[in-house]
């Protein structure tokens, strides 16, 4: 790391940073030590004590090593909204000396199938409302599904507005290989001793990028505890700080920075499913919330509330996020709130940030500084650094960059690039740096689609399409969108046999019912022919350098 990146640093801050060599379950074992009685989560004002967390998610793994067959190392998909089950299964995993596969809850079954037979997956631990789309693999490969109700941690009187889904009185379920989530607390069975070290698996999100497939990123429990340590010491968090979770924790900025990171410190969490601009505002007031993390389309939303003023929002002391650059304007009108919205960067292979804007001299629209332990650089096509100013790739080394791709040497291989000795992963990701080391994103190597902050890959988009019977060809590009940014074209060849027959609007409904809905193209258009190269292969950049134009 350069020197200039010091000149910057958060007040008070050492420069390097000593991370705990235990597993990341053993956070929740010291915090439920520390403060048994206070309140780690509150779901619609129903709270959820340090004690209470630790003993269910210890009687979920006890179910999990007895019942569900769960050895150390196996992986467990995770498939649900924030609750508290959500939490519970995933140190309930963790404490089974298993590893976390979260799973995004828009996915469908489609979907659902390559996480279950490229993970390896026997167990799921699944939302109810999201049973059907996970039940067709009990076929394929899983053995248990243990099926949660959210409304079974309402427990207490609330006047938020409870979407429908969240209040849905628990189902039974007659299937084989499905289990009540209250029958597994209810059989209050025991887990053998925790043997999982720093070095173990952890959790393995799944990546899509320029491939079709998406890849499961190998994290251990030292990656993961780098990164959730790091937030909380970057920003001076204390356990009396209120967090606020409306990011989803299947993505590791909400899983680290929201779940993982308060449980850490021993802070109270107050749960959000999905985004609500009312309900967050009246939980901020609430609850004296000091700190959440927020995308930028989640923060123009909150501010367009036209009784905001009508809340206290004074006790917010940090808000942050990423993803996409936040527009002038609205950082303008945070500050004028008396709020610093600090961006930072990360990645699903470094298991959220590996750059952070300094809490005191944060700068707009900019991915900020390396953080504790990383070398980040700027490289030219030869992996040569460049000088500030100039354009190329970030490269990044640091104690949370994941071992690599599951079951794919090939793909780790190419992601990999020795500089100066070291290793760096290469991010794809096209980026300057400035005279005081602040990275700014100039460009994407890779194909993605950045739409309302989730990340759409074209490849894995056009893979799911080519299902279609009628699809011959098919290109996915990012087209302009006034909400969204950005969102999802496809510019689709039909068989010959198919032409006249099927319209454009039966390729959307067939997408939007086969694959999640963030992803789904919103725009089809028909062409008689893709551009191709010398090679035969499908001139994408071409199509949407021609979308860009128009």
């Amino acid at each position: 790391m350069s020197d200039r990146h010091f000149a910057f640093w958060p007040k008070g801050q050492s420069h390097s940073m000593s991370v705990p060599e235990t597993s990341v379950f053993h956070n929740a074992e010291v915090s439920a030590a520390r403060h048994p009685d206070k309140s780690y989560l509150i779901f619609y004002d129903t709270p959820v004590s340090f004690a209470e967390f630790h003993d269910e998610a210890e009687r979920v793994a006890g179910w999990l090593q007895r019942e569900g067959g769960v050895k150390k190392g196996d992986r467990v998909l995770l498939f649900m909204q924030n609750s508290p089950q959500y939490v519970i299964g995933y140190y309930g995993i963790l404490r089974a000396d298993a590893v976390v596969v979260p799973v995004n809850p828009m996915n469908l079954t489609l979907e659902l199938r390559h996480y279950v037979k490229d993970s390896g997956a026997t167990v799921a631990i699944v939302a109810q409302e999201l049973f059907a789309q996970m039940k067709p693999l009990l076929a394929e490969g899983l053995k248990h599904i243990v099926v949660a109700a959210y409304s079974d941690y309402l427990r207490q009187p609330t006047d938020l507005e409870v979407p429908e889904v969240i209040a849905a009185p628990r189902q039974a379920v007659g299937d084989a290989g499905a289990t009540q989530w209250n029958d597994v607390l209810a059989l209050n069975l025991r887990p053998g001793p925790h043997t999982a070290g720093p070095d173990d698996l952890c959790v393995m999100p799944y990546t899509s990028g320029t491939t079709g497939q998406p890849k499961g990123c190998m994290h251990t429990h030292r990656t993961v505890m780098h990164t959730l340590v790091a937030g909380e010491y970057w920003f001076s968090m204390k356990p009396d700080t209120v967090r606020l979770a409306v990011l989803p924790y299947f993505h590791v900025t909400g899983m680290q920075g929201s779940m993982s990171g308060p449980l850490f410190t021993g802070a109270t969490v107050v749960l959000l499913p999905r985004w609500d601009r009312e309900v967050a505002a009246q939980l901020i007031q609430r609850y004296r919330v000091g700190a959440l993390t927020a995308i930028p389309t989640m923060v123009v939303d909150f501010l367009a509330n036209p009784k905001l003023a009508e809340y206290d929002l004074s006790s917010i002391q940090r808000m942050s996020g990423g993803g996409a650059a936040m527009p002038e304007a609205v950082a303008q009108k945070l500050l004028d709130m008396g709020i610093t919205y600090v961006e930072g960067y990360g990645l699903s292979e470094t298991i959220a940030p590996t750059h952070i804007n300094p809490p005191e001299r944060a700068k707009k629209q900019c991915l900020g500084i390396p953080i504790y332990g990383v070398d980040s650089r700027v490289v030219d096509d030869d992996f040569r650094e460049l000088p500030p100013g100039e354009a190329g790739e970030i490269v990044t080394c640091g104690p949370q960059v994941f071992l690599g791709y599951w079951n794919d040497p090939q793909a780790t291989e190419a992601a990999f690039v020795k500089i100066d000795g070291k290793c760096f992963f290469r991010t794809g990701d096209i980026a300057q740096v400035d005279e005081d080391g602040y990275f700014f994103m100039v460009d994407r190597l890779k194909r993605m689609i950045n739409a309302a902050g989730y990340k759409v890959w074209p490849a894995e988009v056009e893979t799911l399409l080519y299902q279609h019977p009628a699809i011959q060809e098919a290109c996915v590009i990012g087209a302009k969108d006034p909400r969204r940014g950005e969102t999802v074209k496809a510019i689709v060849v039909l068989k010959e046999s198919q032409r006249g027959k099927v319209s454009e609007e039966d390729i959307l409904d067939w997408a939007h019912a086969s694959m999640a809905a963030y992803k789904a193209p919103r725009i089809v258009e028909f062409v008689d022919a893709l551009p191709k190269s010398a090679t035969g292969k499908i001139m994408w950049r071409a199509l949407q350098e021609q979308e860009q134009a128009t």
